[in-house]
């Protein structure tokens, strides 16, 4: 691992959960989302059961399961995730469509949203009855975005190729994901001897000016009252706290405290702001930011 990240982890949250969070960074299990646009909870563990392949289900999600013993590959090669029953995701990115709560006739934005986990997974949130525009500004990752909801079978969700900081003015909705471009600080395998060739701290700035921008153009398009969930796959607090402390300064909204009862037993890093949840890699979990943010 760099030298230079290992030191600003340690400076940011301890020498000793600063090595938790290193042993964090390596190997991590197999999860997966049930489609439940097309089966059940049950058919897919009588599916796997009968496959010989373990799982152990997730405490505050019942549509997630960790898969033990096998591999992404093997999993890719069952009819149930050729058929689209199955999504493969990582649980870290399961919490923000749930923090969202996305309902039934309300009008969604999806502003960074290739390859599509999150949103078919507040297409399933909404009983497919929320309208979702899906936004990715690279033309190749927005036909693996259309691949997936099409697959998934996810309904009333627009493709449409644009970067979110220029979509038209007239757009307004009533709840907003930005699951925003980072650094990937909290998905970093350790044991990657390539780590410098998919981050450093020039990455991180990149990724703080984009992301400051593209909630700025969130808060635009969010109706009054409107609330939209923020969230990164980093752990340094300059893609998160402070990203957000920029825009409570800049803005008329709050922070609206996530209800942290609802994902009990989920491993966290300590945070500055109260109400936000940082998640700490292992086995299980990516490294993982998210927050909420209200329209006053």
């Amino acid at each position: 691992m760099s030298e230079k990240l290992y030191d600003r982890i340690r400076l940011e949250y301890g020498d000793e959960v600063g090595k938790d969070i290193i042993d964090g960074l390596s190997f991590r299990n197999v999860t997966l989302r049930i489609n439940t646009s097309k089966t059940s909870l049950d058919f897919i563990k009588n599916e796997l059961t009968d496959l010989g392949i373990n799982f152990r289900e997730v405490s505050w999600y019942s549509d997630a399961l960790i898969i033990d013993g096998v591999r992404e590959d093997s999993i890719k090669k069952l009819p149930m995730y050729e058929d689209g029953l199955i999504y493969l995701q990582s649980l870290s990115s399961m919490i923000p469509p749930l923090v969202l709560e996305p309902k039934e006739g309300e009008s969604i934005l999806d502003m960074a949203a290739a390859p599509g986990g999150k949103t078919t997974q507040m297409a399933n949130l909404s009983n497919n009855k929320a309208l979702i525009m899906a936004l990715e500004k690279n033309k190749i990752r927005a036909e693996r975005l259309k691949y997936n909801i099409k697959k998934q079978g996810s309904k009333k969700v627009s493709v449409v190729v644009k970067d979110g900081r220029n979509l038209d003015e007239f757009f307004t909705f009533d709840k907003i994901l930005l699951d925003a471009p980072c650094s990937g600080s909290g998905t970093l395998n350790c044991n990657d001897d390539s780590i410098s060739k998919v981050f450093s701290f020039d990455l991180v700035s990149r990724s703080v000016k984009f992301q400051k921008e593209l909630l700025e153009s969130a808060i635009k398009h969010l109706k009054k009252d409107g609330e939209i969930v923020y969230s990164t796959c980093s752990i340094l607090k300059e893609e998160n706290e402070d990203v957000l402390n920029y825009i409570v300064e800049k803005y008329d909204v709050e922070i609206v405290p996530i209800d942290m009862p609802l994902f009990d037993g989920i491993p966290l890093l300590p945070v500055n702001i109260k109400g936000t949840i940082c998640v700490c890699p292992n086995e299980l979990y990516e490294g993982f930011f998210v927050a909420k943010i209200r329209k006053k």
